[in-house]
């Protein structure tokens, strides 16, 4: 199973994808909305998970734009209240 990681938290993100590299998913990662929108949206990713607070564009942005072409599963992670 192939997950994009749309985290800017650089040690959040290297725990997330070791964790779930262990667990057997292939992980590609983004550290800002930028970067995260164009990886959803060019490649084929059977999960996103996303932060809500990014760089760039934020998280509920990129859903929007992301909602717009694909239909891909998204998992938000956010600390937002």
């Amino acid at each position: 199973m192939k997950l994009l990681l749309i985290e800017d938290e650089t040690k959040l993100a290297d725990y997330l994808c070791k964790g779930l590299g262990e667990a057997g998913f292939t992980v590609e990662w983004a550290d800002n909305g930028i970067d995260g929108l164009h990886l959803a949206t060019q490649g084929r990713h059977d999960l996103i998970v996303l932060d809500g607070m990014l760089p760039g564009i934020d998280g509920l942005a990129v859903l929007a734009a992301l909602r717009q072409s694909r239909d891909t599963p998204v998992l938000m992670l956010t600390a937002r209240t």
